[in-house]
């Protein structure tokens, strides 16, 4: 793709919904936290820890990496780092995934990570990018586990935190056992998001609007298998939080189609062209060697126009 296009690209204004603040963190910045607390990584060792195949590989990165933010200000630090980025690819909304079910199980308090990274990203506001927030549980946890993250996010009490999520291992744990979480997560005033369809099937994703009532899915690429899924998805304007480099890197689309897969083969222009209302996003963008502007170039390969991609 020419330079022209590549800024073309850059230059639209973006919103960015599918964002886990603990995957954005890269290697230097690794390298910064490690410093921190007594370890010295260098930026290729980094590299090696988020080079991987699978899904399996990801998820032990990430606890690798995340085993580093240790308090209020490892995750001040990885904000504002954050916060340059996006503004670098012109991203004006984002809304960021905060893994609280991992700060809780490690023993933290949320309500002072979540004070640290307002103070940070507080000066980015006024340079036009702004910042809302999810909180978010971890499916394998448990139900127990994920209510503790809804009353850590009625305990912070702030308007920027704007939903209630659930990622994880979306194989893990009947759905209808998160249903009085997702209550209690709607009577705080939160909106209600799922990881979904991801590695698991259409069965996920329809499970996880028709019972737990969500409002927008986290990824979703499996309703390609369910036509009816996607009818029900478009006629509610349920809109799929679409990542199409994080879907390679993990091996998603692989276990989808049930074959090695590459972005020719991901169905987020037919998903799109449905009319089912799509968002790109990252997932976790330095773990996954991306950034919003490579998501868009990558669309544009696929195949969308640019008036699709406005």
């Amino acid at each position: 793709m020419s330079s022209d296009a590549i800024g073309f690209l850059r230059q639209l204004p973006k919103a960015e919904l599918h964002l886990h603040l603990e995957g954005s963190i890269r290697p230097a910045t690794v390298c910064a936290l490690t410093a921190r607390h007594g370890a010295i990584t260098t930026a290729e060792e980094v590299r090696q820890r988020y080079n991987y195949t699978d899904f399996v590989g990801f998820l032990d990165a990430f606890k690798w990496v995340t085993s580093y933010l240790r308090d209020p200000a490892d995750y001040a630090l990885i904000t504002r780092h954050l916060c340059e980025e996006l503004l670098e690819h012109h991203v004006v909304y984002a809304e960021v995934t905060l893994s609280v079910g991992v700060m809780l199980l490690r023993g933290q308090k949320p309500e002072a990570n979540f004070d640290a990274i307002l103070r940070a990203s507080e000066s980015f506001e006024s340079r036009g990018l702004v910042l809302r927030w999810i909180f978010d549980a971890v499916r394998q946890f448990g139900p127990a586990a994920a209510m503790r993250v809804v009353l850590s996010a009625r305990n912070c009490a702030s308007r920027k935190i704007v939903a209630f999520g659930i990622g994880g291992d979306e194989l893990a744990i009947p759905s209808k056992e998160f249903l009085p979480v997702y209550q209690a997560a709607s009577a705080a005033g939160l909106h209600r998001l799922m990881h979904a369809g991801e590695v698991g099937g259409a069965e996920k994703i329809r499970e996880a609007i028709e019972i737990l009532g969500v409002e927008r899915v986290g990824h979703g690429i499996a309703a390609i298998h369910d036509s009816s899924l996607m009818d029900l998805l478009a006629d509610r304007r349920i809109p799929l939080e679409v990542c199409p480099v994080s879907n390679i890197k993990t091996g998603a689309l692989d276990r989808q189609l049930h074959r090695s897969a590459t972005l020719s083969d991901h169905p987020l222009p037919q998903l799109l062209r449905h009319g089912i209302p799509v968002v790109l996003s990252t997932d976790d963008p330095a773990m996954f060697h991306t950034d919003l502007t490579t998501e868009y170039a990558a669309a544009r390969q696929m195949g969308l126009s640019e008036s699709e991609l406005r």
